[in-house]
C-alpha cells in the first residue's frame, strides 16, 4: 500500500510517500502507525503523539481503530484548521 506523509508529519519522516507491505497482524491504522514507529526514529518522532495525526483510507478521513484491508493509499497529516 501507497502511504502519503503531509506537512510536519513529511518533515518529520523524511519523505512525502512510499510504498509498503504491513505484517499481517496489523489490520488497523491505530496497527499502522504502532507498526512504523518500530521503522526508525523518524517514525517515532512523526507519530509521538498518535492521537493528533490524521488520517485518511483512499481520501476518505479515517478514525484509528478503521481497517485498513484492501486499502490503495493511506495517508497522514497533521489537523487542519479552516479559515
Amino acid at each position: 500500500m501507497k502511504l502519503v506523509y503531509f506537512a510536519w508529519v513529511r518533515e518529520r519522516v523524511g519523505k512525502p510517500e512510499e510504498v509498503v507491505t504491513p505484517p499481517e497482524t496489523v489490520v488497523t491504522v491505530t496497527d499502522l502507525i504502532g507498526w512504523l514507529k518500530t521503522r526508525g526514529e523518524e517514525y517515532d518522532y512523526a507519530f509521538e503523539n498518535e492521537g493528533v495525526v490524521r488520517t485518511a483510507i483512499d481520501r476518505v478521513h479515517a478514525k484509528p481503530g478503521t481497517a485498513i484491508a484492501g486499502a490503495r493509499e493511506i495517508a497522514f497529516f497533521p489537523p487542519m484548521t479552516g479559515g
